[in-house]
């Protein structure tokens, strides 16, 4: 039996990949062939045949395996690891969501070309009329959606017919559990994709018949329902409104009717064609924040109404008064007019007032159809009378329920956007590879070290981030691309004086006999190609170069280990000063190890140590070392830099205190191979986790020892590109993965991971169909960030999420964390890809302003009377208070407001610039 469940597998996969070919071959590839514009556009043709290429390709390998497993086939074979190897990569994951998630739209590019052009109906009989199945093509594009779940099927036949203690049992039941996660995770992302989709078009519907309303299309916001109502007005009796409740806002129109159409009291419908009367005509009045409303009780009706009846009250008393004040004016024997026109006019006011009052007492006096709504300073309130009480008590529901939920998820984004900064190329194709605060912070403010390439040159730019952060210098210092940086702290107990001193070139009181310093001044030119002094410290390990080159020499033939003076070696301090004696001298007496510096990986294997601000803007760099392969990570622990090769090698570097970096001392751990090399580095509780592949290694610090290893999914072709640690808990993303899993740094044990593509689907739902398509099928975390108990997490859509980072203890297992993990999108984002995502903490009493901004294309106000009265974390002053000194920043493709509809004019206005985004935590 067990035969006969692969014989069928066999013949179904076989009828499955031939109806894919046939959409290749019969459909796709004739229509996308240069004469075929007088059948189909190209453009619909890409969009009817979305990913079926590479589900294709993975199908025919899959058929292949089966094939060969079927033709060897016998009573012990094991056929579950194939299954296991198929479908538990998340690329067939990705390929099968962004098909079913684009399927619609495709069906729709085919009854578009049918109606364009009769050609290409005619075009669709004759090759249903050749293919061997006689399948239209709506018949082969529905297959994918249906092939999954069969599988399920078919691994639940085989394993009924399997015995418990066949080896191919376990298998059988993994491949099962992969199935049906897979099953499982397509659905969801379909679901969550359609549901985003759906209620974008429904707000964007009732933004276009709205008129005067503009940019409420958010991602995180629903819409609720729409209600009909009477506003009762002290002056004027009442009026006909329409309110519009979302999930976070309240809008209120005015009303107008037209001719024959029907009165609608309540509509909560998703169809967009439904979900409000559409007959009407509907006028902008105001909108606020549901945080900033209030429906006010019973209790306080009941105290408004003593309230209003007190002052009616004193009122009265005030018309008396002014009554007998008027009767005894009329016994004075001196003229009296003024005083008879200031009591006419006081009377009048007071008449006024109390016309006022009695006819608000008289509104408070509820009905069962009224409802009260008031801001959250009681400066305004509005009442509004509803059809039915069931319609009042319905919607009030509504509103409580929306308030709750939106207090339970206000802390999920905490942070508060603060400023996109463009920097503009000065070369074609530079994009951000890596960014750093330095550890100094001059007295102006701080500063972040901004890395970008084109592959050719490698620029930094310094972002300063003082009154208002600017980007004050773009730099080129290398013609390579710099894939990772690091600030590594100077050593301590040496005074600043005292190293300046020394930095200038004098006596060093401590330094060895011997030791000898001599002032070289340089003309701190600008040029790169001028000549400048240089000399080489050469290592006597065979993989790295120690240089004191700055700039670009040109006229010096060799780096070598000789000064071309003396025979001694030289070295350039930060300030322009040579320092020359013996290599062993030099690097004792070399004050620059108390100072911080910043190091540059690059492409080439070189590596740039800078000491200072004032160096880079000099293109001046204290220390340059070769290596035989790429940089891939830099990272400062322990008095140690570890420095990840290109080539499965990591070299340690140390110092001794007095000492600058000795690469003499070095040592080479080979943790790697050239195919699977470490790619990301982090310090964990004390000890270093090196990412190898889709493998884990934990090394001592002191020791250089790998003590541990353990695997991340099963999918070796993946390999660790971001890792960060948090308390006892690791978050690691793979290779093309959507996925970032949390690992225990004590136990080394899986704890959780959280698909962010949901969280994706619905920031993008807003945006043109085919580039949320493209943007979902090639989805992928590209930078995470652990800050302030939040997990930063940057996507290759452009998308920047937070996840409020559970408390993870030493007793914490798989299965026992306490909340769903639900990943916020911020409205910020990028055009194309983070690059790159990184936090400066800024000085204790430290003060940052930033402009207005006057242009909020949320902003809740429509008039002076209903200004939003910002909360305490979006405060209404542009000043930052020094107890919150946590900036972080992204660093992307362009910029982009995912609250934009496609139509606004400025989209697309920033999509070429490099971006930084500033986030205040």
């Amino acid at each position: 039996m067990r035969k006969h469940v692969m014989m069928t597998l066999l013949d179904t996969e076989q009828s499955y990949v031939e109806s894919l070919r046939t959409l290749i071959q019969g459909y796709m590839r004739p229509l996308k062939q240069p004469d075929s514009g007088s059948i189909v556009d190209p453009l619909l043709v890409d969009e009817m045949f979305y990913q079926i290429p590479e589900i294709l390709e993975h199908h025919e390998q899959f058929l292949e395996q089966v094939s060969g497993c079927v033709s060897q086939w016998h009573d012990r074979k094991t056929v579950g690891h194939l299954l296991i190897q198929s479908f538990s990569k998340e690329a067939l994951a990705n390929m099968y969501s962004a098909y079913i998630d684009n399927f619609l739209n495709a069906k729709d590019a085919v009854r578009i070309a049918k109606e364009a052009k009769p050609a290409f109906h005619k075009f669709l009989e004759q090759n249903m009329r050749e293919n061997k199945e006689k399948q239209a093509l709506g018949d082969l594009m529905i297959k994918p959606v249906q092939r999954i779940p069969r599988y399920e099927l078919l691994v639940k036949d085989l394993l009924k017919h399997t015995p418990e203690d066949h080896p191919d049992h376990p298998y059988l039941l993994d491949a099962q559990r992969d199935i049906k996660r897979l099953a499982e995770k397509i659905n969801k992302g379909r679901r969550s994709a359609e549901e985003a989709e759906r209620e974008a078009r429904v707000i964007q519907e009732i933004e276009a018949h709205i008129e005067g309303v503009e940019h409420i299309l958010n991602p995180q916001r629903k819409f609720l329902r729409q209600e009909i109502v009477m506003e009762a007005k002290t002056v004027g009796g009442k009026k006909d409104r329409s309110l519009f409740l979302f999930s976070d806002l309240i809008i209120c129109t005015t009303l107008k009717r037209k001719s024959g159409s029907l009165r609608r009291s309540s509509m909560s419908l998703y169809s967009a064609a439904s979900v409000i009367d559409t007959s009407s005509k509907y006028k902008f009045l105001w909108k606020l924040p549901l945080e900033d409303v209030e429906v006010v009780k019973s209790s306080t009706q009941a105290t408004n109404k003593d309230s209003i009846q007190k002052m009616i009250g004193r009122l009265d008393e005030d018309l008396s008064t002014l009554g007998q004040i008027s009767k005894l004016a009329e016994t004075l024997s001196l003229p009296h007019q003024p005083l008879d026109e200031v009591i006419k006019d006081l009377m009048a006011s007071v008449h006024r007032e109390l016309s006022d009052k009695q006819s608000l007492a008289f509104s408070v006096t509820f009905l069962p159809t009224k409802l009260e709504l008031t801001t959250a300073s009681a400066e305004t309130s509005f009442i509004f009378e509803f059809a039915t009480p069931d319609a009042r008590s319905s919607f009030e529901q509504a509103f409580e329920e929306a308030k709750k939920k939106l207090a339970m998820n206000k802390d999920q984004w905490d942070p508060e956007f603060l400023k996109a900064i463009p920097i503009m190329k000065t070369r074609s194709g530079m994009q951000f590879s890596c960014a750093s605060p330095s550890h100094s912070c001059p007295d102006s403010g701080c500063e972040v070290w901004v890395c970008n390439s084109d592959g050719y040159v490698g620029q930094v730019c310094l972002l300063n981030i003082k009154d208002e952060p600017t980007v004050e210098a773009c730099i080129a210092v290398c013609s390579a691309r710099i894939i990772c940086i690091a600030a590594v702290p100077g050593l301590k107990g040496r005074s600043k004086v005292h190293t300046m001193q020394h930095f200038r070139g004098e006596a060093n009181p401590h330094s060895r006999p011997g030791a000898e310093l001599v002032p070289f001044d340089s003309d701190d030119t600008d040029d790169e190609d001028s000549p400048s002094p240089s000399s080489t410290l050469q290592s006597q390990a065979s993989h790295s170069t120690i240089s004191s080159s700055y700039g670009s020499s040109k006229d010096m033939a060799t780096e070598t280990t000789k000064s071309p003076m003396d025979g001694r070696a030289m070295r350039r301090s930060s300030r322009g000063s040579f320092t020359r004696a013996s290599l062993e001298d030099l690097l004792s007496i070399d004050p620059e190890a108390y100072q911080s510096s910043v190091w540059l990986g690059t492409e080439d294997g070189c590596i740039h140590v800078y000491q200072s601000s004032d160096n880079i803007r000099n293109r001046k760099n204290s220390m340059k070392m070769q290596h035989s392969a790429s940089i891939l990570c830099i990272l400062y622990l322990d008095n140690k830099v570890f420095v990840s090769l290109a080539n499965g090698e990591v070299i340690v570097y140390q110092r001794e205190a007095g000492n600058f970096w000795d690469p003499q001392s070095s040592q080479t751990l080979v943790l790697g191979t050239p195919t699977s090399p470490v790619t990301k580095m982090v310090p964990v509780g004390g000890k270093l986790w090196c990412g190898s592949q889709n493998r884990v290694l934990i090394i001592n610090t002191t020791t250089l020892v790998q003590e541990h290893w353990f695997q991340v999914g099963t999918d070796s072709s993946r390999c660790v590109t971001c890792m960060v640690a948090y308390g006892q808990g690791v978050w690691l993303a793979l290779q093309g993965s959507a996925q970032v899993k949390l690992y225990h740094a004590q136990t080394w044990e899986s704890l959780t991971e959280v698909d962010v593509a949901p969280a994706v689907h619905k920031m993008l739902a807003g945006a043109d169909a085919i580039i949320r398509q493209h943007k979902a099928a090639c989805l992928r975390i590209t930078a995470l960030l652990a800050c302030k108990d939040l997990l930063w997490i940057g996507t290759s859509a452009g998308v920047v999420l937070t996840l409020v980072i559970p408390a993870v203890s030493s007793g914490t297992v798989a299965g026992t964390l306490k909340f769903p993990l639900v990943p916020m999108g911020s409205a910020h984002g990028h055009t194309g890809h983070v690059r790159f995502l990184t936090s400066v903490e800024l000085p204790e009493g430290f003060d940052m302003n930033f402009p207005p901004n006057t242009s909020d294309p949320t902003g809740c106000a429509v008039d002076g009377s209903l200004q939003r009265r910002d909360s305490a974390r979006r405060r209404a002053s542009a000043h930052i208070p020094p107890k919150t000194n946590h900036l972080v920043i992204s660093g992307g493709d362009g910029y982009e407001d995912f609250r934009l509809t496609n139509s606004s004019e400025t989209v697309g206005r920033d999509d070429s610039t490099n971006h930084l985004l500033l986030w205040r935590v």
